[in-house]
């Protein structure tokens, strides 16, 4: 199986799944998410992998969408056909994520922004580098947190701490992350790769069938609530990305200035 945009490897009972566009920061696009959807749904039916790893090549884990024009972002705001509309693969990504029946590990080489960082929080356990920085920063550039943000953080840190992050765009240090309980652990950059292969290797130790179970269990009430919450994501989403500030705030984004929004 060959793909352009992301590396699926397989050995040792574990298959790695990495962003591999690091001249662009790992950001995506409709490609890399078909891919993502593909390498995640094999890896979900090889009896062969028992854990799944996903991680950026380079120095950052993914910084989001591919913002190359104003108005190929904007484009959101109208409704395609699910295998070429971004909202619509975001959101079966996320879902895909949570329903393989084994351990998804992140592993946060780097940054994680936009809605690449809720790809990494859809995963079941969070390995961060000391470097890796988490960053919601939806609202600099008008737009609301999609891809499960609104669930994810909410659900983990409670209402008025996710509320700040959204409503500032503030970006967390991993220890900032660590201490808020989004990750499981934080490791110098040095050590990264050691601690995942060992910690995967463990997992790959356990049950197949009693990890599938739990699992089942854990999401059993999870992934209705997380469609509902998609949907509506994509929803507002779209309704922003039709605002004068979403433009505002891309355009400022692409020119490096400070946004100057007026609420239309």
């Amino acid at each position: 199986m060959e793909f352009t945009t992301i590396r699926f490897e397989k050995s040792d009972r574990i298959g790695t799944i990495t962003l591999n566009r690091p001249d662009n920061m790992n950001t995506f696009n409709i490609v890399m998410l078909r891919e993502l959807i593909t390498a995640f749904e094999t890896a979900a039916l090889d009896d062969e992998i028992r854990v799944v790893i996903l991680t950026g090549e380079g120095r950052v884990f993914c910084a989001g969408a591919d913002v190359k024009g104003v108005d190929e972002l904007l484009g959101i705001h109208l409704e395609q056909i699910e295998d070429s509309d971004i909202m619509k693969l975001v959101n079966r990504l996320v879902v895909t994520i949570r329903q393989v029946p084994k351990p998804v590990v992140a592993v946060l080489n780097g940054v994680a922004a936009g809605a690449g960082a809720n790809f990494a929080l859809a995963c079941d356990i969070i390995i961060a580098s000391e470097k890796a920085r988490l960053a919601e920063n939806f609202i600099n550039i008008g737009l609301i947190p999609d891809g499960g943000g609104t669930f994810f953080l909410q659900g983990r840190i409670g209402y008025q701490r996710a509320a700040e992050i959204f409503f500032t765009g503030k970006i967390l240090s991993a220890q900032e992350a660590l201490d808020l309980g989004l990750y499981n652990c934080v490791v110098p950059p040095e050590d990264l790769l050691e601690k995942v292969r060992e910690f995967a290797r463990e997992l790959a130790e356990k049950p197949p069938r009693a990890i599938a179970a739990g699992k089942a269990l854990l999401n059993r009430e999870t992934i209705p609530r997380l469609r509902g919450y998609l949907e509506d994501e994509a929803k507002y989403q779209r309704l922003m990305a039709a605002t004068q500030d979403a433009r505002e705030g891309i355009t400022a984004f692409i020119e490096k200035r400070k946004p100057k929004f007026i609420g239309k």
